[in-house]
């Protein structure tokens, strides 16, 4: 692996959590490729696991970064944005110092051209509390599998189940725009997992406008979803 770059997190707890969500976009798409962004002291991940047709976005605090060949004369962390395979760079993560070794690029997905506005967001009203979002998808999940469960054998095809799913994955949660599906990725990425106390503050967790696109936004992560729609939704709840 020619490494394009080098990184360096702020501490052994960032590069752990990238590690983890990197680790999370594999199970779902073992070829997966990520974009990177640099600025402002911080590197943003963007990666689309396939299941939840969302954009998922991980960013962590920089504590300096090196730099090297490969991305044209003078690259470096400065004015880093490239598509990288998602297992090269979980490679490239050392989780005792926080370095990461940011591999050579590869031909982004059409997704990795069209990334939510990096300013202009505004918080929505109406999303509810974490706990009931958890309980939304939980119960979603469940009626998904009674309604599976419930088909006859010889109608038990993957059309009707992706029916099945995107009535449910598409429904909206509470009283706004967010689909059900943002949430189920949120909390299947890891992203709105119980808060640890120093991310107590409830405005950590939001729900944000800009454009024509919403995001979810947690203290580990946000999910963001274009309100048209990304493409072919993949239902199978997980």
């Amino acid at each position: 692996m020619t490494a394009l770059s080098g990184l360096v997190l702020a501490d052994a707890g960032e590069a752990a959590d990238l590690a983890a969500f990197l680790g999370r976009l594999i199970h779902y798409d073992r070829a997966a490729a990520v974009r990177l962004q640099v600025g402002d002291g911080a590197v943003a991940v963007f990666g689309r696991p396939p299941s939840f047709d969302v954009l998922a976005v991980r960013t962590s605090r920089l504590a300096g970064a090196g730099s090297g060949a490969g991305a044209g004369a003078g690259a470096d962390a400065g004015d880093l944005d490239v598509t990288v395979s998602a297992g090269e760079l979980l490679e490239g993560i050392d989780e005792s110092t926080g370095a990461v070794a940011v591999p050579g690029a590869v031909t982004g997905p059409p997704w990795a051209g069209v990334l939510p506005p990096r300013g202009g967001w505004r918080q929505v009203p109406g999303l509810p509390e974490p706990d009931a979002m958890r309980a939304a998808v939980a119960a979603a999940v469940a009626e998904f599998r009674a309604r599976d469960e419930a088909l006859a054998p010889q109608d038990r095809t993957r059309a009707a189940r992706d029916r099945i799913g995107r009535e449910i994955w598409s429904r909206t949660l509470g009283e706004t725009e967010l689909p059900l599906r943002a949430v189920h990725a949120a909390q299947s990425l890891g992203f709105l997992r119980p808060a640890r106390r120093a991310d107590a503050d409830p405005a950590a967790v939001a729900l944000l406008a800009a454009g024509g696109w919403l995001r979810l936004r947690t203290p580990y992560g946000s999910i963001a979803v274009r309100r048209a729609g990304l493409g072919v939704l993949s239902v199978a709840p997980v």
